[in-house]
């Protein structure tokens, strides 16, 4: 589960990584309040303009769209009618997508947007359109900013989760890293919040030998995944060659210090025999 003498540190996968997908978690955009935390997006902003210079290419996987809801019609919040939690995530992606554009805006960088569904990945047509259009984005210096399409998905066509989603568009874009923000510092033997002698778990070569020895706990307040569903990710991205970075997206400058190696969190490595078979055993 964890080897300290592995040599695949998270400084070196970020040093060695082009092409990162960053997946944001909605109780890392969230304030407490429950509305959208623009110092947040303004931070991540100038960190990935940082990755950009450095010739890095970014695509990002939001979560928000109800959390921007919630910023521009804070009324609706007690309404759990699924055609209110819809019209709901169509406003509230206009907010979203809107605050990540001025965050990025400041640096001079374009984004674009691509709200997906699970049929979307499912259809060879469309898939290799929206791998088309990443390339074609990236390419030209912008950022996608990619979401469930929550306004029309319904339970029986959902992805669900957003890490799932960026799971997939990682693999679907070649990606060389996946990194997904939550409101943890990582994986840990047990819950944190309530055992403060869990211990964080550095490094992960199987992720279905981790689910023997960790306890997997409930959703939080504003997500829809909890740990599972990054574990499922992280294991995804791993049996196509890419790892997966997880850490507390909370944490001021958390890129920076992610890619200086100052900052704690949990690194999924890539499962090379997985990758292999992928690649037709070469």
């Amino acid at each position: 589960m964890e080897d300290k003498s592995t040599n695949s540190t998270i400084k070196e996968t970020i040093a060695g990584a082009r092409k990162i997908v960053i997946k944001i978690g909605s109780n890392t955009l969230a304030k407490s309040d429950g509305t959208i935390n623009n110092d947040f997006l303004r931070n991540l902003s100038a960190s990935c303009a940082a990755l950009i210079k450095q010739g890095k290419q970014i695509v990002i996987v939001s979560s928000g769209a109800q959390v921007g809801g919630l910023s521009t019609i804070s009324g609706w919040a007690r309404r759990k009618d699924i055609h209110y939690r819809q019209a709901l995530c169509a406003i509230g992606q206009v907010e979203l997508i809107d605050k990540w554009r001025e965050a990025f805006n400041a640096h001079g960088i374009h984004i674009g947007q691509l709200l997906l569904t699970k049929d979307d990945f499912e259809n060879d047509h469309r898939s290799l359109n929206i791998r088309n259009t990443l390339f074609t984005l990236v390419d030209e210096g912008v950022v996608p900013v990619i979401n469930e399409n929550d306004s029309v998905s319904i339970e029986e066509f959902s992805i669900g989760d957003n890490d799932n989603l960026s799971a997939q568009t990682a693999i679907l874009w070649s990606a060389d890293l996946l990194i997904l923000f939550s409101d943890i510092d990582g994986v840990y033997t047990d819950n944190p919040k309530t055992n403060p002698k869990a211990k964080i778990i550095e490094t992960v070569h199987n992720v279905e030998d981790l689910r023997k020895q960790i306890t997997i706990g409930a959703t939080n307040s504003f997500g829809t995944g909890g740990i599972e569903t990054k574990l499922q990710a992280a294991e995804k991205a791993a049996g196509f060659g890419i790892p997966t970075i997880l850490a507390n997206g909370g944490k001021a400058d958390i890129v920076t210090h992610l890619a200086d190696g100052s900052e704690k969190a949990t690194l999924f490595l890539a499962d090379e025999d997985c990758l292999r078979r992928v690649l037709g055993g070469k």
